[in-house]
């Protein structure tokens, strides 16, 4: 089990405290009443999905023996135009550096972290066609 509180500061604003205590504010537009002040709570979501697989990818290959020294992961989500705006597709996008890296094993530690340790793109799939793609930088 898993939960947070999130505390209303006003206007559309909400503050939350991490379990590692470090603070989270989401927040609204200005023309929906907000003050801009913090996350909007899609954004945290797209946060949520990069952060969750950028973990998983970046401990799988350190057991692969891979040597990353760096990982920059672009989620680009599309909404529906009209109420409700869920979002029915995400792109999630990896560009890696390292020394040597093998392209075979890092295309194997994305798709173990979706297939078996990401939690947030697998809820997510639930609903949305979520699909990966990588790059290595030199």
């Amino acid at each position: 089990m898993m939960s947070i509180t999130m505390d209303w500061k006003g206007k559309m604003k909400f503050e939350g405290i991490s379990k590692f205590g470090h603070k989270i504010i989401a927040d609204g537009p200005k023309g929906f009443g907000g003050e801009e002040s913090g996350y909007k709570p899609t954004e945290l979501l797209l946060y949520s999905i990069a952060g969750c697989t950028g973990i998983d990818v970046v401990r799988i290959m350190e057991r692969m023996k891979q040597k990353l020294t760096d990982l920059s992961i672009e989620v680009i989500a599309h909404q529906q135009d009209e109420y409700p705006k869920f979002f029915h597709s995400f792109e999630i996008k990896y560009y890696a550096k390292g020394e040597d890296i093998d392209e075979s094993k890092l295309a194997e530690a994305i798709k173990i972290s979706h297939s078996k340790f990401c939690s947030v793109s697998q809820t997510m799939e639930e609903r949305a066609k979520v699909t990966s793609s990588y790059e290595i930088l030199p």
